[in-house]
């Protein structure tokens, strides 16, 4: 799905170094006050976010609060294809490298977002395609340079990459992304061997939505990564991006998810976390929205392979959620001032309670 960031609430007053929201100031962490991060580190796992990077440039308030709360960060459109190539051969690399060394003065640790994706492709690519100009063995080369090269900018500094992102349907069939049409189905084990070469060391991860729980399309990420091992492919990780809506209840058998995948010696992570409603938002709607992260933090608590829970931007004032979903909203643990919501303090109490 398309992160967009098109629609923003207009920047607030900071007054003081401090924003009051809600009766809740955005305060520094202490020892009587705990931050995420503090508590995930005590935990053993890591608390991300994905980031705004033109919110980290503009707004104070943004840079140290995903400074104080989150020990992981992934960018949350600045390392996809569109963004880093935008015309063939020409690169922009400037945000991507000032999200890794803003990770690296703050002592947090990258998860790199996304290699193969269907979705904001750079437009020389599609039309090319599209046109014939590009045919399936210039493709296959295009590809490989373009996971080559970005691994290799970033080698050793990005934790773990989301390798290959949303190749499934909702019934467990692949999705007819030109990747498909044009290479088979073997892009997938070929994309997972160039980012291994290109960084041996980062962990590389398979990853989409709706499949926290058992289901076809769940199934069907198990069951391609029993043939990618059985074959060698170097895929260590299963990504759960983890947008849910409260209207669509919660997701069935996430730790029995967990454990098959844990099975298998993969690694698992939550890389996408929101929980979005239909607005207005009320009480009853917030504390089912609490319920909800929180459930799914105790299901990566509980398992042995999750190492990583991320959410998918903190606060609603940077969220894409009422961009795309018309209607919908408050998707994020801090609402547009930063006030903490019911949410973030299920995140910090399941945090707390650890492993």
């Amino acid at each position: 799905m398309k992160h967009s960031n098109r629609f923003r609430m207009p920047m607030l007053t900071l007054l003081s170094g401090a924003l009051l929201a809600t009766g809740v100031a955005v305060q520094p962490a202490s020892a009587h006050n705990p931050s995420l991060r503090a508590l995930a580190e005590r935990a053993g796992v890591r608390i991300g976010t994905a980031v705004d990077m033109a919110a980290l440039a503009d707004d104070r308030t943004y840079r140290r609060t995903t400074a104080r709360e989150f020990n992981s960060v992934t960018a949350e459109n600045v390392m996809k294809w569109e963004s880093v190539e935008p015309q063939r051969g020409v690169y922009d690399w400037k945000p991507a490298d000032d999200l890794v060394r803003y990770a690296h003065a703050h002592g947090q640790v990258v998860r790199g977002h996304t290699l193969v994706w269907h979705s904001q492709l750079p437009g020389w690519l599609t039309t090319g395609v599209a046109d014939g100009s590009i045919d399936a063995t210039e493709l296959r080369g295009i590809l490989r340079n373009h996971i080559t090269t970005e691994v290799k900018r970033y080698k050793g500094r990005i934790q773990q990459w989301d390798v290959v992102n949303e190749v499934f349907e909702e019934d467990g069939s692949l999705r007819n992304s030109i990747w498909l049409q044009q290479l088979g189905p073997s892009y997938i084990a070929d994309a997972f061997r160039w980012a291994h070469a290109a960084d041996p060391k980062a962990k590389l991860f398979l990853n989409d939505y709706n499949v926290e729980g058992v289901n076809a399309k769940s199934t069907a990420y198990y069951e391609l990564v029993k043939e990618l091992k059985a074959v060698g492919v170097p895929v260590q990780g299963f990504g759960i991006q983890g947008h849910l809506a409260i209207q669509y209840g919660f997701p069935g058998q996430v730790a029995e998810n967990l454990a098959r995948f844990e099975a298998l010696g993969m690694q698992t992570a939550f890389t996408e976390v929101d929980v979005r409603m239909i607005l207005p938002v009320d009480e009853e709607k917030s504390a089912t929205q609490a319920s909800y992260f929180r459930r799914l933090l105790d299901a990566c608590l509980g398992a042995r392979s999750c190492k990583s829970f991320t959410v998918w931007g903190y606060t609603d004032k940077y969220s894409w959620v009422p961009g795309v979903f018309e209607g919908q909203g408050a998707a994020t643990p801090m609402d547009e001032e930063y006030g903490r919501k019911p949410a973030y303090g299920e995140l910090r109490e399941g945090l707390a309670a650890g492993r």
